[in-house]
C-alpha cells in the first residue's frame, strides 16, 4: 500500500515538474516573440532577427520562396521593410505554442501591422528550438493574408 502511494505521489510530483516546464518554455518563447515586436515597432531589424538562429541552416518560407541563413533573412527583411513607414506597427496574436519534443515548439499565429502607406496583415507558424540554453526560431513560415 505505501509502495503504491509513493509511486502515485512520484507520478504527481513529476507530471507537475513537466507542466512547470512547458508553461516556463512558452513564457520564454512569448517573451522572445514580445522583444520581436517591440524591435520591429522601434524599426530596429538587427534586434528583431535576435529572435532567430543566427545559422545559414535558418530557413524563412515567404510568398517570394525560401530564405536561407540569417544574414540573407536579414537582408530579405531590410529590402522589404526599408523604412519606419514600411515597418509600421507590428502586433503578434498567438494562437497556439504546442511542444514537439523536449527542444522544441511550433507556434501558430497571425501578424498585424499598421502602416500609413496601407496595412499587412498575415499568419505564420514558427519552430522554435532550444540552442544553448535560448528559445531561437529555426523555421518561419509567414504569408499574408
Amino acid at each position: 500500500m505505501m509502495k503504491n502511494i509513493l509511486l502515485l505521489l512520484s507520478l504527481v510530483l513529476l507530471s507537475s515538474f513537466n507542466t512547470t516546464i512547458l508553461n516556463d518554455d512558452e513564457d520564454a518563447i512569448r517573451k522572445v516573440m514580445a522583444d520581436q515586436q517591440e524591435a520591429w515597432n522601434n524599426y530596429d531589424l538587427e534586434s528583431f532577427m535576435q529572435g532567430y538562429w543566427k545559422s545559414e541552416d535558418l530557413k524563412f518560407y515567404g510568398s517570394g520562396g525560401v530564405t536561407y541563413g540569417w544574414n540573407n533573412t536579414l537582408e530579405r527583411y531590410k529590402k522589404g521593410y526599408p523604412s519606419k513607414e514600411h515597418t509600421g506597427t507590428l502586433r503578434f496574436v498567438i494562437k497556439e505554442i504546442s511542444n514537439i519534443d523536449s527542444a522544441s515548439y511550433y507556434v501558430l499565429g497571425e501578424y498585424h501591422l499598421e502602416r500609413s502607406m496601407g496595412n499587412a496583415d498575415g499568419i505564420f507558424m514558427i519552430i522554435f528550438k532550444k540552442i544553448d540554453g535560448h528559445w531561437k526560431i529555426i523555421a518561419d513560415t509567414s504569408c499574408k493574408g
